[in-house]
């Protein structure tokens, strides 16, 4: 007796809702994390510096600010991927660091492994590299900065 298989039942409008919304939020959080904060940041030193000179309270406030947003926008990151991995039904990630796992466990990473890269840390992947290029694009074209 041949075996039919069964039918995937489709996904329900809100899941694909709730995938869409979180892509855009991660998306939202990955390029804010390297535009957003860093010109958030100048602009409240800019507020603290005085009219005509630069102050070390103003580039003291610059780095407490930026600190703080990175920080707070990189946990929100790791809350989506969570939130997204529970929402796909993808097994939640091991959070020992890999030097300080037993050479027994390799069977279990490689579990984890075989889901794959989910949507969101594409989207992070995609952020990182793009600000990487245009880096490197501003660096050596765009900022007439003599190297030699």
């Amino acid at each position: 007796m041949a075996m039919t298989p069964t039918p995937t039942p489709a996904t329900p409008p809100r899941f694909a809702l709730k995938r869409v919304a979180m892509a855009a939020a991660t998306a939202f959080l990955a390029i804010n994390i390297w535009t957003g904060a860093p010109l958030f940041a100048l602009w409240v030193g800019s507020q603290v510096v005085g009219k005509t000179t630069l102050s070390m309270k103003a580039v003291f406030v610059v780095v407490i600010v930026l600190a703080v947003l990175v920080f707070t926008m990189a946990l929100a990151l790791a809350w989506l991927n969570a939130a997204y991995d529970r929402l796909i039904g993808r097994p939640p990630a091991e959070t020992r660091l890999s030097w300080m796992r037993s050479m027994s466990v390799a069977d279990d990473d490689e579990a984890h492994y075989a889901v794959g890269i989910s949507a969101l840390e594409q989207i992070v992947m995609a952020s990182v590299y793009l600000a990487v290029v245009a880096f490197l694009v501003w660096f050596f074209f765009l900022a007439h900065y003599s190297v030699t």
